[in-house]
């Protein structure tokens, strides 16, 4: 979490109405439900899938699981694909999604987001999250190919292309970039020697899988927009789908989040 940051706790209100939410859904019997689908940004792929495991084995119902860019599945919601719970990267995603009247409501804050510089062992390139090491590589030939998410739909690559223009990257690094789909495959591109190191999200750099394949090194938040995460349900979202979704702003879910590197939403 970033220097001064302070996490308000859920109200007793709500702790009790998500409590109540989940053991009456907890009753239904299986083959009455809908298996929900989560559309989950790929920066939540390794805490979205422990909150899930532990929902599951709470009320015994399953959840299915995607893991892609936040712009691509604003899109096919748009197209009416068979998503129910909405979990974005960019908030802005979600208010497009409840003004085309898809979701039930304008959503919930759950996260912010962070992104670093991340180098796989050998790497010419230094984790330095100034990227003054970046800017040196450049000049002297050291960079041939680094990784990003692509920015036109990848709210993780769009903070990394404004971090690069902060420090006056931007226009010639370009030709150097390499674009994943979506954060987790840049995350495998910058760590698989593929590329000297990529910009990634905070959340997979603290996962295991991911931590001991590279060094890591956090840029200024300043640098960027925040990444401001949000969720909402898709209308006609099952009852499945809402408890876990109510089940997300629970202390232990948060202590889950809060233990990848996102920082709780101070609104």
């Amino acid at each position: 979490m970033g220097p001064g940051a302070r996490v308000r706790p859920p109200t007793r209100r709500r702790r009790h109405l998500a409590a109540l939410a989940l053991a009456a859904f907890a009753t239904l019997p299986a083959r009455a439900q809908t298996v929900p689908t989560v559309a989950a940004a790929s920066d939540l792929q390794f805490a979205v899938e422990e909150l899930a495991a532990a929902f599951e084995r709470t009320t015994g119902h399953r959840l299915r699981l995607v893991f892609g860019s936040s712009g691509q599945f604003k899109t096919q919601i748009l197209q009416g694909a068979p998503f129910h719970l909405f979990m974005s990267a960019d908030e802005g995603f979600v208010y497009q999604l409840a003004d085309a009247g898809k979701t039930e409501d304008r959503g919930r804050a759950y996260a912010r987001g962070r992104i670093g510089i991340m180098v796989p062992p050998g790497s010419p390139l230094k984790a330095d999250g100034e990227l003054k090491d970046l800017a040196a590589a450049l000049k002297d030939g050291r960079l041939q190919k680094l990784a990003i998410a692509n920015p036109d739909h990848a709210p993780y690559g769009a903070r990394a292309k404004e971090a690069l223009q902060h420090a006056g990257l931007w226009p010639a690094i370009q030709p150097k970039l390499v674009f994943g789909e979506n954060i987790s495959q840049t995350a495998q591109f910058a760590v698989s020697g593929s590329t000297q190191g990529g910009i990634v999200a905070l959340s997979l750099a603290l996962a295991p899988a991911v931590a001991r394949k590279g060094t890591f090194a956090l840029i200024p938040e300043s640098w960027h927009q925040p990444l401001k995460q949000r969720m909402v349900l898709v209308k006609g979202a099952p009852p499945a789908a809402r408890a876990f979704h109510d089940h997300l702003s629970t202390p232990a879910a948060q202590a889950v989040l809060k233990r990848y590197g996102f920082e709780m939403p101070q609104d």
